[in-house]
């Protein structure tokens, strides 16, 4: 029935569906398995894609060749480009997004895509042969054979989904769990543990009263996600704001006698940063009020998602509380909040890959890792996608740095420090933020999407035509010099002095009052040259000019920090005849196995003097 494959795929979730996609386009025969073929790339939780640091992500798949941002733009309903007050470091793009067309977009793009076979069952058991994958088997026995497999099982391995005092399996609400595959892992060797994280109501928006909330409209000049030709929307759905109050409290605080998570009943750790309503009130006892993000979940559907009223409380609490916020008081309820506990294994057991050292030819992508969020599921199932095709084919790993991008450094976190709690990416965890913007994705990894045979040749054109404009129109800017009799009266409306002298438009560029808008006015002859480039080209050289001292810095030190990845460590190295070495630093580079001397500075518990006693070893 069925013939080897290069790669299976476990699971169709987000992480799923990148790691699908891309080791198909890249030329491998891909069979992706899932328990419901209606549920691909189901939005479990908020509708919605990006956010800061998740928006750079989704900007990162994107431009490697992934399907993340294109979907998102197909499917959006709102677009917004978050912390515009701020440098362009932390700008992060989101949408808002059509739940069901999402879904639908997801999979027509998976159905369209060649070398790429679907099956609907669930995987009960990984083959191993001889330390190595090499196939799956199912729930009805079946036995299909691979060069290597990817498991992305979301909250679906031994799922449990709580309200209040009632408790079942599940991995997601009206579906089943996944069994089998924790336990025989653990059995091989690998350790697991438990998460847990949560979702909340939905509600019936005609029964809501708009007029008592703040209305929260889209960007007035709409962006989306993808470097390609996707289109932005022409219209958008606005999202609203309430807060909860003192009486909503004191309804919530009636069911903590029933809450599983005060209770003890749920053991897994939820997200630090995405807490159910119940802890935020118990943890946050000052707050008056918490904000409530009132989040339309389609075009053509009433049902609204509630975001900030996470909980596994019991139903009635839950609609109880509900009514007492502003705009809520006849609101219809479709289905209660829940919590869900699920395994995951540590990710200190995985290489840089995303491949299981115990266990060759075997990947682990999204919440299976620790993980939280749409986006690192899918940016993980894209880095694991595209290593299990190079694995198959006798391929070096293809492995991002910290400096290259934000995935290089929610893989290297993961890898090097674990996590002990749902793993969720901000961008106070990138040490080269100016460098990893959300506007130069493309200019970062297009080239190396192309060289995998992700992004396609006119991708790489358009990149390579973006990146000659910069270049160009900073040529310009630096050379075109401006008179002070032409341009002071608009520098004093501008609130900035003027100048006494012929200056190129680059050096006033770099004051903070003005941007390419303002520059525009100096002149006909300045507009004209400017309207030669599209709005992006004229951005990038923009924040070019502004941050050019800071970009030059983070450039040095990722170049200085990077000259230790060339020291390359054995996979079998010996740490225990490395004496001088602390006796923390070795059963944590002996549990880790950093592949590279860079990798080993990451790892918590070895120190500075320990990375100088392995530097002196390795030079030996």
């Amino acid at each position: 029935m069925f013939s080897e494959y290069d790669v299976i795929v476990v699971g169709a979730g987000h992480a799923g569906c990148e790691a699908a996609h891309a080791a198909s386009t890249m030329g491998s025969k891909v069979l992706l398995i899932t328990m419901n073929m209606n549920t691909i790339a189901q939005m479990s939780c908020n509708p919605a894609m990006g956010g800061v640091a998740k928006g750079q992500i989704v900007r990162e798949i994107d431009a490697l060749g992934g399907l993340s941002g294109i979907i998102s733009d197909k499917s959006m309903i709102q677009f917004r480009m978050l912390n515009r007050s701020k440098g362009p470091a932390m700008w992060s793009p989101r949408t808002q997004n059509d739940r069901m067309r999402f879904s639908e977009e997801w999979r027509l793009a998976l159905e369209r895509t060649p070398n790429l076979d679907f099956w609907q069952e669930m995987v009960k058991e990984i083959l191993v042969e001889d330390g190595r994958t090499v196939g799956v088997r199912t729930n009805l026995g079946i036995e299909i054979r691979s060069k290597s497999v990817v498991l992305t099982n979301g909250t679906f391995l031994n799922g449990k989904i709580h309200i209040g005092e009632k408790s079942f399996g599940g991995g997601r609400a009206a579906e089943n769990a996944a069994t089998g595959i924790t336990e025989q892992l653990i059995s091989l060797g690998l350790e697991a543990g438990r998460m847990k994280t949560g979702t909340p109501p939905r509600i019936d928006g005609r029964s809501l009263d708009y007029s008592k909330m703040e209305e929260q409209p889209g960007d007035e000049n709409p962006g989306k996600f993808s470097y390609s030709d996707t289109q932005p929307l022409q219209k958008q759905a606005s999202c609203w704001i309430t807060y909860t109050n003192d009486t909503v409290h004191d309804e919530l605080k009636k069911g903590f006698e029933k809450s599983p998570m005060f209770q003890g009943r749920i053991k897994g750790l939820g997200p630090r940063y995405c807490p159910s309503i119940e802890d935020k009130i118990n943890r946050f006892a000052e707050r008056e009020r918490h904000q409530i993000f009132v989040e339309p979940e389609g075009w053509n559907t009433v049902e609204i998602y509630v975001n900030g009223f996470s909980t596994s409380l019991p139903e009635d609490v839950q609609y109880r509380a509900l009514t007492k916020i502003p705009g809520f008081e006849k609101a219809k309820m479709f289905r209660p909040g829940y919590a869900i506990e699920y395994d995951f294994f540590p990710p200190t057991q995985l290489n840089l890959s995303l491949e299981t050292q115990l266990i060759q030819n075997l990947y682990f992508a999204g919440q299976i890792n620790g993980t939280t969020g749409y986006e690192e599921a899918a940016c993980q199932g894209l880095m694991a996608g595209i290593n299990a095709h190079n694995k198959a084919h006798g391929k070096e790993p293809f492995v991002l740095k910290r400096s290259e991008a934000y995935i290089g450094v929610l893989i290297d976190d993961l890898v090097n420090k674990g996590t002990q709690e749902p793993y969720r990416m901000f961008t106070s965890r990138a040490e080269y933020r100016i460098l990893l913007r959300q506007d130069n994705a493309d200019i970062r990894l297009t080239e190396l999407g192309h060289q995998l045979g992700l992004a396609s040749d006119d991708r790489l054109k358009s990149v390579l035509d973006k990146k000659q404009d910069v270049q160009t129109l900073l040529q310009q800017l630096k050379k075109y010099k401006v008179d002070p009799a032409d341009v002071n009266e608009s520098l004093t409306g501008f609130n900035t002095s003027g100048i006494s002298e012929k200056v190129n438009i680059a050096h006033l560029l770099k004051r903070p009052q003005l941007t390419m808008k303002e520059v525009k006015t100096f002149g006909q002859d300045v507009s004209d040259l400017l309207d030669q480039y599209t709005i992006e080209v004229q951005e990038q050289a923009e924040i070019i000019i502004k941050y050019e001292n800071y970009i030059e810095r983070e450039q040095q030190l990722a170049e200085k920090i990077g000259s230790l990845e060339d020291y390359k460590i054995k996979n079998d190295f010996d740490y225990d005849r490395v004496k001088a070495l602390s006796l923390e630093a070795r059963e944590k580079l002996k549990k880790i196995k950093p592949e590279t001397l860079g990798q080993a500075t990451r790892i918590s518990g070895v120190s500075p003097s320990d990375i100088s006693v392995l530097t002196i070893y390795l030079g030996k």
